[in-house]
Formats: C-alpha cells, sequence, structure tokens
C-alpha cells in the first residue's frame, strides 16, 4: 500500500449523485468508515434517502447540477469551511441511468448528463487535487454475449442503447485523458437488486418482486436471454475496495463488478422469486420490441484476481430482503414515480 496514503479520518470523498440508489447506501458505508463525504445531487428524487446523515459532523450536501463546474468547487470547498480534510477522491455517480430513462430524456440532454458531466467533474476533480476517479459505468456496453461466451474487459463493445453509447463514450474519453495524479478508475456494473434508502423498483429483479407480491403474477418476455445481476451491498463493497487498494491497481483500469453467480436468466430469477412467493402465476410471452437486449454472461475473474473482491449477497438473499421490506410496509405506495427513475418498464 502507498505509505503517502491519508488515514481514513483524513480522507475526504467527493459523491455526485449521492442521494440515488447507490449513493445513499454508499454515503453510509463511508461516515461508518470513518471518511468525510461530501454530496452534490440535483436531488431530483428529494433527499430523504441522505437526511439521517445531514447533522453527521463529516457529512456535507450541497444541491446542483454537476454540468455547471462552479457547483463542484462549491461542494468542496463549502465542506473544507465545515472542517474537511483536502480531497482525495471523487465517485461519479451523477447520471441518467438505464435506457427507459435515456430514452425519455431524448439524446441531446442524455449526452449531457452521461458525457459532457464526466469531462467537467473529472476536469474539477484534477483542479481541486483529488488523487483518484471512480466513474460508474454498466455492463450494458457488451451489448451481446459473442456465441453465449461470458465476456470479459476486453471483449469488443457492442452497445444496444443511448445509455450504453452514452457510458462508452465516457469511458473512452477517460482513457484518452487518463492522469496519473487523478487516477481514473472505471466499473462496469452488472444489473443491481436490493434495497436502498432510495429505493428502486424499476430494475428487474427488484420490479419482478414488487409485481409477484402485489399482484401475485409476473408477465415476462424473453426468459432465455441472460443478464448479469449484483445486489446493491457488493457494488458499494467494490466501490470502498477501488477507493483502498494500491493506486497502480486502480489508474486507468476498467472492472467488471458482479459475480458468476449473478448470471442468470429471466426464468431463473422468476423460479427464484416463486419459491419466496409460491401464488404468484406466471405468462411467459414471445415479443421483441427495440430497447436495450442484453443476452450476456458476464466474467468476474479481473476484479477477484487484482482486488481481491468477491460477492457476498446472492439473487436469494436479495429477493428475500424485497419482500420483508415490501411486508413491512415501510413504503406505502411502491408503484408511484418516485421509486422509478423512468415510467417505462419492461420485463
Amino acid at each position: 500500500m502507498d505509505s503517502k496514503k491519508p488515514s481514513q479520518a483524513d480522507q475526504h470523498i467527493l459523491v455526485t449523485g449521492g442521494a440515488g440508489y447507490i449513493g445513499s447506501r454508499l454515503v453510509g458505508s463511508l461516515l461508518e468508515k470513518g471518511k468525510f463525504v461530501t454530496v452534490l445531487d440535483r436531488l431530483d428524487f428529494g433527499g430523504e434517502s441522505i437526511l439521517g446523515y445531514f447533522t453527521h459532523p463529516r457529512f456535507c450536501v450541497i444541491k446542483g447540477d454537476v454540468l455547471d463546474p462552479k457547483n463542484t468547487q462549491h461542494a468542496v470547498q463549502e465542506a473544507i469551511s465545515r472542517g474537511a480534510p483536502a480531497l482525495n477522491s471523487v465517485v461519479h455517480l451523477a447520471a441518467t441511468v438505464g435506457f427507459p430513462a435515456c430514452q425519455n430524456l431524448g439524446p441531446d440532454k442524455s449526452w449531457q448528463q452521461n458525457f459532457e458531466a464526466v469531462k467537467i467533474v473529472y476536469a474539477e476533480a484534477q483542479g481541486l487535487g483529488a488523487e483518484r476517479f471512480i466513474f460508474s459505468s454498466t455492463y450494458s456496453n457488451y451489448g451481446l454475449s459473442p456465441n453465449g461466451k461470458e465476456v470479459t474487459e476486453k471483449t469488443p463493445l457492442n452497445p444496444q442503447s443511448l445509455y450504453a453509447e452514452t457510458k462508452i463514450a465516457a469511458e473512452e474519453y477517460l482513457a484518452r485523458n487518463n492522469n496519473s495524479t487523478c487516477a481514473p478508475l472505471i466499473f462496469r456494473f452488472a444489473t443491481i437488486f436490493g434495497t436502498s434508502p432510495r429505493m428502486r423498483f424499476d430494475l428487474i429483479i427488484n420490479q419482478f418482486v414488487l409485481e409477484a407480491f402485489a399482484k401475485e403474477e409476473l408477465i415476462i418476455y424473453q426468459k432465455d436471454y441472460s443478464r448479469s445481476y449484483v445486489h446493491i451491498q457488493d457494488v458499494v463493497k467494490g466501490i470502498l475496495m477501488g477507493l483502498d487498494a494500491p493506486q497502480d491497481l486502480i489508474c486507468g483500469e476498467i472492472y467488471n463488478l458482479g459475480a458468476e453467480e449473478g448470471n442468470r436468466t429471466k426464468e431463473d430469477i422468476v423460479s427464484l422469486i416463486c419459491s419466496e412467493l409460491p401464488k404468484t402465476r406466471v405468462e411467459y410471452v414471445e415479443r421483441s420490441f427495440s430497447g436495450d437486449m442484453r443476452d450476456i454472461r458476464v466474467s468476474y475473474s479481473k476484479i477477484r484476481k487484482a482486488l481481491g473482491f468477491r460477492a457476498q449477497r446472492s439473487v436469494k438473499d436479495g429477493v428475500q430482503d424485497l419482500i420483508l421490506l415490501l411486508r413491512s410496509g415501510l413504503i406505502s405506495d411502491p408503484f408511484s414515480d418516485r421509486y422509478r427513475n423512468a415510467n417505462l418498464s419492461l420485463q
């Protein structure tokens, strides 16, 4: 490990999109580790997800759009004025996430949010002295598995959606502008599932569990299509490892973040849900449509060998957690738009 690396208490992390689905869980974990956390977020879905941290002595939140570079500077400077040390790292989660959300927003704004914003925040990160820049990308970039084989970080990219196109462009920009003084690290997340303070029910597993629980039925298209899934707790774990790993293991690197156990067909997911909710009626429908048509299996050997990452939460764990959440009544209207990034949701 780098002997010059600051102690946990001296580390200051900026999380863009920190009130979101991933960010709101990440912030809590960072604070538990003793790090100072600054959040910059437009708060499109409100700030209740991080309200519990508001009075924490090592927490600062600024409402603002990352497209305005002055907001990044203001957020960091405000945190420092409250006692935070100099900025160490940026975790860039702010984005328009998923092909339905990008489709609803349109190409121009999607490119602004998912590409132009990356250029702005990365430049600001360098100017503010950050040593690491973690970028949240997606395995959607691969599109389809060639010949059914598991894709690796070296597999040619074959985007099937506007969302993936914007993420690939951002990855390529970071690769071209790789600055060892502010090391970029790219994680290509699998499809995430599980509970979060900023809950989402427009992600496949979360959506399926909600439909099965509330309606006792599922209508499934393309049951044999494979995707890769990862629990949100393991995504947070991977980001924390990226923040703490030696610089030479992360500078300019791309890692798929997930687990081979998460490579599942839709039919596999439905079977797991039905084992927990046996009253669920399932109808399989043959239907084709345009969009993010991934049929893919992903290799996670690189992140396991280089960073020692191993997922701890299974798909079954996540399904059980989601059912407990719904049974608890903590979310009174889970079909509300506030729990979705976009109204379009495909099964």
